[in-house]
């Protein structure tokens, strides 16, 4: 046990090292606004234990019974002011809204209260959209929060969201205990996607699940389809950002959910620092860390229709390579709006990137080249049609296609 810890301490230690000065009691509601700040409103699902004694943190890292509830609203300065991507956290216990994020106000709610807070904010949205964000592996309740805030207005998503939150510690040597909470908490995730699709206001819904958090909803997913036959209907869009999780577990999950042509999209990275540790701990091949272009990832993601997109080569403010999907500015704007609006990755003749809008003809003929494809396709899109329609335009400029595409 102590020889495991040790293992396990030094494969993290220097992954997390930038999660040594952490945010602590930051949901204190200052009631203030700035000019110019944006107002994020989240509900919230959590199976965490209610902490109301200790201020600013609401929930801790503990199992509670139930599901419990919240209304948050985060405030977030004027993009002027800020790197996109980044939580600007707060640094006083009275912060300055005009350069940091702040809690307006934080309710723990009924379950009634929540659901009447839902049903009247869904009925605004536009298409009655839901964007279901589930966190990773050390988060704390905070943390998860405000960076759900700040992926909700990065990627400009006119969504309902709602954030789902597991107990995870937010220690560093508690990866074991925040598995088991994942696994603990399946059930509950799978209550809400069942009610959001029985919902009649409810027309869309989008789930994003980053590093651990993929285990939960991958979990709840296939105890969906098991109870139903099939996922909801209404679920068009399933993100798995930087999944920790098994390759193989994760085709067996796939083979009892069944395949829907286009619903999953997997974000990976083989500079992913985070999963090349799980992977020393684990054993064994990361979803989130594999190559979709290389055997056997290929053909397994694409015979279950699994559409990729290779984040290995983009730059982040995240040194780990493990939150690119919400700390680049160009994933967070121009995967995630369109993914949240409620633009599903089709099939068809265009491929995904021309559906996102980063990979088009007038893009790389009026940028020229190559230099054109990097600028309209900061990333790789692991997509036939795309690669071909890419192919023709770099072809017809007398250029090739470079092979990391």
């Amino acid at each position: 046990m102590a020889r495991g810890r040790i293992i396990l301490a030094a494969l993290f230690a220097l992954a997390f090292s930038a999660c040594a000065s952490r945010p602590h009691g930051t949901l204190i509601p200052t009631h203030q606004l700035a000019p110019g700040a944006s107002i994020v409103d989240l509900l919230v699902v959590t199976t965490r234990e209610p902490d109301p004694l200790e201020p600013g943190v609401m929930f801790s890292g503990e199992r509670g019974r139930g599901v419990h509830f919240a209304d948050i609203a985060v405030s977030i300065p004027p993009d002027a002011g800020r790197v996109i991507g980044d939580v600007q956290w707060p640094q006083a216990p009275t912060p300055d809204p005009a350069t940091q994020f702040t809690t307006v106000h934080a309710d723990v709610l009924s379950r009634e209260a929540a659901l009447a807070a839902f049903n009247a904010r869904i009925r605004k949205t536009p298409k009655r959209q839901v964007l279901l964000f589930v966190h990773g592996y050390n988060t704390r309740f905070e943390e998860a929060v405000y960076r759900f805030a700040q992926i909700v207005h990065d990627s400009g998503a006119d969504v309902t969201p709602v954030l789902f939150t597991w107990p995870s510690r937010g220690r560093l040597l508690q990866y074991g205990y925040d598995h088991e909470s994942a696994s603990y908490s399946r059930d509950a995730l799978e209550s809400v996607l069942q009610a959001l699709q029985r919902d009649r206001d409810v027309g869309e819904i989008s789930i994003l699940a980053h590093s651990m958090g993929n285990w939960v909803t991958l979990e709840a997913l296939r105890q969906m389809a098991i109870r139903n036959g099939h996922i909801g209907s209404k679920i068009e869009n399933v993100m798995l950002a930087a999944p920790d999780v098994d390759f193989d577990v994760f085709r067996r999950q796939i083979a009892e959910i069944g395949i829907r042509p286009s619903v999953f999209t997997l974000f990976a990275s083989r500079d992913d620092d985070a999963l090349a540790a799980s992977r020393r701990f684990w054993g064994n091949t990361r979803l989130g860390a594999v190559n979709p272009n290389a055997p056997p990832y290929h053909e397994v993601l694409d015979r279950d229709r699994i559409r990729a997109v290779d984040l290995t080569y983009v730059a982040s403010s995240d040194p780990l390579g493990h939150s690119t999907f919400a700390s680049s500015p160009e994933v967070v704007r121009s995967i995630g709006m369109r993914l949240a609006q409620g633009q599903p990755l089709k099939e068809g003749q265009a491929g995904v990137g021309d559906q996102l809008g980063l990979v088009t003809a007038g893009a790389v003929s009026a940028v020229g080249g190559v230099a054109g494809a990097a600028v309209a396709a900061p990333f790789a899109i692991v997509d036939p049609a795309t690669r071909e329609n890419l192919s023709e335009h770099l072809n017809a400029a007398g250029q090739s296609l470079d092979p990391q595409y």
